[in-house]
């Protein structure tokens, strides 16, 4: 009776501190009564004043402030303050750019499905609209990628004429400047549509309109910068680049040695105060053709010209490439991916101080004012690009492996195939409703630094994933180069995607977690500022926050066990049915970040900033989690529609796994063996209970692309098609439409014993099959048109032997 009573009361416990705060006092009340309902139930009585008595010491030891700060608050303080790593400036920046949105509130244990459900639908303005069905549809037409790489290696001339006159260049430049002023969700779909075509004139269209000039001239230009430069931008008059890699200088930026020199020159006719530039450069996209220079280099004022320091920080620039001393124009070959991309350099570049970016007042801030502008360029267009790829891989897998034939069935109904197919759409849904999510956030006007680099580094990983797995189903078709081949160049381009603006490894590794744990939670920044305070200022801060520290702490374990306890159907869920259930799993693994990333950062302190093993799985856990969250909003702004729910149900199950995965790899590995056991008891008590998509799941997911003509095209909205039926997609869709058709004739004639062997022609034996009545004219034309359109559709390129030795 009394373990029956004891399990009872600690659940009990439990789930009240999991869903209800009590005061101080409430909760010493509570244990009271608690260890006095045991004490009736048979507890030894001296056991139980032994627990009222420590019931009663911890609530003093807390209540009273002499106390908790003597005792408890002060320690801590002295402890925190000895072990805590220093923080740069360069840091700090890093730490503090951008802003916090709803990511927060799932780092926090306690996901906020009103505030993300109340969030806007991403939709398209009516010129945005007529924009993608006019001028990015015609480009589109325009593009023949096999003949960019192949020919020219760049976009033709009339590709570029044409992207200056429409201010392709100018997506984001407000129309007050004579730009487009699209949304974020706009230039998403802008770049998705041409990513589809192109992968070279996708990131010729994004490199200007992303990480840029005009995205810091918008933010911190001046007046005059502004006037001058962003309509010139928005016509194509100016080409622009932005150089920051160098050859020692590359994900730790601040490590350049590109340098400034403050001094007056005669410039113009006249003596200026300026700059003299030496820098060296390289992987700069669009530097080749480009007319203006964005530049970042560290400037030095050893004459003290402008003040005091002599070391003022990086800045950013903007110089004409016709400035003595800049050397450009020379190519990089990025995997082959015919995009201007190349190196660059000055020596003894002189410029006024007027061409940095926001003027002198800005010397020094160009740090700032990078990664604060990174927080959104990098949420989309890289995203976009991985996006598109994946509705690519989609719609021509879909397509191809239910055309392409073995064994007498399509390839598309072998399950080792279902299982990449299933892959491939479900990661394609969970990315694009990602992009959905964060381009929704930057059209309110935030810079979600969290999400947009989760939508970074985890759309380009799935973009590679997705990529792979169409290439794996497509064998020969894809491996083989020439114009029909719409998978080979998009794999290319892969490794850029990876790579730039911020490279994936150290966007997982350092900044989702490390910005994350420290912008996101409630009470740590506060209590980072406190220890940097001297004593007598900061140690009361510290005492205000470490209270709210604890009790924030408490709930989420007891969330995360009762969450756990009850395989999740105890977490809160913002409706009922059969979506119920992801919601409650990702609010207990929500829970369950919280608190382990609270005992992780206890128990290691600063030491967590080296613990990249570690802070890579807790960006994998809520990087999957803002996924999952996307997906459901998806789901719910589409409509709810039945035929999406098989996407759905494997990419929430795909999602929930990985976080589960991502934390019991945080528990199996974490270096303090206490600490790990107290997290497998809140966060894994009755062991890993999550499975991966079942092989029901991956069959109906692989079936939609097969058979579902409306799912697949909702699926890859936006991904441009040509109405050709021997167009690129073109051929395929009109192949699977025929070849659906002759599939029913096919049957019935296998019933009657009619096989064609080979033995003779295809059309002589429908002839024959004709003449004996068993097919009609209008049977044996549908499935002589089948034949050679599926033939068509899967046809691969091939070359005179001489080609290669011809000029292209």
């Amino acid at each position: 009776m009394l373990w029956l009573v004891l399990v009872a009361f600690v659940f009990a416990c439990l789930l009240l501190l999991a869903r209800k705060p009590l005061p101080l006092s409430g909760w010493a009340l509570l244990l009271a009564g608690g260890i006095g309902l045991m004490a009736i139930c048979g507890m030894p009585l001296l056991i139980a004043l032994m627990l009222w008595l420590l019931d009663a010491t911890v609530y003093l030891v807390f209540a009273r402030a002499d106390w908790r700060l003597a005792w408890i608050s002060r320690p801590l303080f002295a402890r925190i303050r000895a072990t805590l790593p220093p923080i740069s400036d360069t840091e700090r920046a890093a730490l503090e750019a951008g802003d916090v949105w709803w990511e927060r509130s799932l780092f926090c244990g306690a996901p906020d499905w009103r505030a993300l459900h109340a969030l806007p639908r991403p939709s398209l303005s009516e010129q945005e609209r007529a924009f993608l069905d006019g001028p990015v549809r015609r480009l589109c037409a325009m593009l023949d990628d096999w003949d960019i790489h192949q020919r020219h290696h760049d976009l033709p001339e009339e590709v570029w004429r044409y992207l200056k006159r429409e201010r392709f260049f100018g997506l984001i430049i407000p129309k007050a400047y004579g730009g487009l002023g699209f949304s974020a969700y706009a230039h998403s779909r802008v770049v998705q549509a041409i990513a589809s075509r192109s992968a070279a004139a996708a990131v010729t269209v994004m490199v200007p309109n992303s990480l840029g000039p005009a995205e810091l001239l918008l933010a911190y230009g001046t007046q005059a910068q502004k006037d001058y430069y962003l309509p010139r931008l928005a016509r194509g008059e100016e080409i622009p680049c932005f150089a920051l890699t160098a050859p020692e200088a590359g994900s730790d930026a601040t490590a350049m040695k590109d340098c400034g020199v403050v001094c007056v020159r005669e410039f113009e006719g006249k003596p200026t105060l300026g700059l003299l530039l030496n820098w060296k450069k390289r992987y700069i996209t669009l530097g080749p053709v480009a007319t203006v220079l964005g530049l970042a280099f560290k400037v030095y004022d050893p004459e003290h010209l402008l003040g005091e320091v002599e070391s003022l920080g990086i800045t950013c620039a903007l110089i004409p490439v016709d400035t003595p001393g800049v050397v450009i124009g020379r190519r990089h070959d990025p995997m082959g991916v015919a995009f201007m991309n190349g190196p660059n350099e000055g020596h003894d570049v002189f410029i006024p101080l007027d061409w940095v970016i926001g003027g002198r007042k800005m010397i020094g801030q160009g740090w700032r004012m990078l990664v604060e502008r990174l927080a959104v360029g990098r949420g989309i267009s890289l995203p976009a690009l991985s996006v598109a790829s994946g509705k690519l891989s989609a719609e021509t897998s879909g397509l191809y492996t239910r055309l392409r034939k073995q064994f007498h069935m399509p390839i598309g109904r072998f399950e080792g195939v279902q299982e990449a197919l299933a892959e491939i759409a479900g990661l394609t849904y969970m990315m694009d409703a990602t992009a959905r999510l964060t381009t929704c956030a930057l059209d309110q006007g935030v810079r979600p630094a969290i999400v947009t680099a989760i939508a970074k580094r985890y759309l380009t990983e799935g973009m590679r994933k997705v990529v792979n797995a169409a290439m794996d189903v497509h064998g020969g078709r894809a491996v083989c180069m020439g114009p029909s081949n719409y998978l080979a160049r998009i794999y290319h381009a892969i490794p850029v995607a990876i790579t730039v603006e911020g490279a994936n490894i150290l966007t997982r590794s350092f900044m989702i977690f490390g910005q994350g744990a420290i912008r996101c939670h409630p009470y740590l920044l506060d209590e980072m500022a406190a220890v940097a305070m001297p004593e007598c200022e900061g140690l009361a801060r510290f005492d205000r926050a470490l209270r709210g520290h604890v009790a924030y702490t408490l709930r989420n374990g007891a969330r995360s066990l009762v969450a756990a306890v009850s395989f999740g159907c105890l977490a809160p869920a913002p409706c009922t049915g059969r979506k119920a259930r992801f919601y409650r799993q990702l609010a207990r693994f929500s829970a369950a970040i919280a608190v382990m990333s609270d005992l992780a950062l206890l128990a290691l302190g600063g030491g967590m900033k080296r613990r990249e093993f570690l802070s890579g799985r807790f960006a994998d856990a809520l990087a999957y989690g803002l996924m999952c969250a996307a997906v459901l909003k998806r789901f719910r702004d589409d409509g709810e529609p039945a035929d999406d729910w098989p996407l759905v149900e494997w990419s929430c199950a795909h999602a929930l796994y990985h976080m589960q995965q991502a934390l019991y790899g945080v528990m199996r590995n974490f270096p303090v063996r206490p600490v790990a056991l107290l997290m497998r008891l809140l966060v894994f008590p009755l062991g890993r209970t999550l499975a991966p998509p079942t092989d029901r799941m991956t069959h109906k997911v692989a079936t939609l692309l097969l058979e579902q003509e409306e799912v697949r095209k909702r699926l890859s909205e936006g991904i441009y098609a040509d109405d050709d039926a021997h167009g690129l997609l073109g051929r395929l869709r009109h192949a699977w439409v025929l070849t659906r058709k002759a599939e029913p004739i096919e049957r019935r004639l296998r019933e009657a014993g009619c096989r064609w062997d080979g033995g003779i022609q295809y059309e002589k034996w429908i002839a024959g099959l004709k003449e004996q009545g068993q097919l009609s004219e209008e049977e044996a034309g549908l499935l002589v048109q089948a034949r050679k359109a599926m033939l068509e559709a899967i046809a691969v390129d091939d070359f005179a032997p001489d080609f290669w030795m011809a000029p292209q």
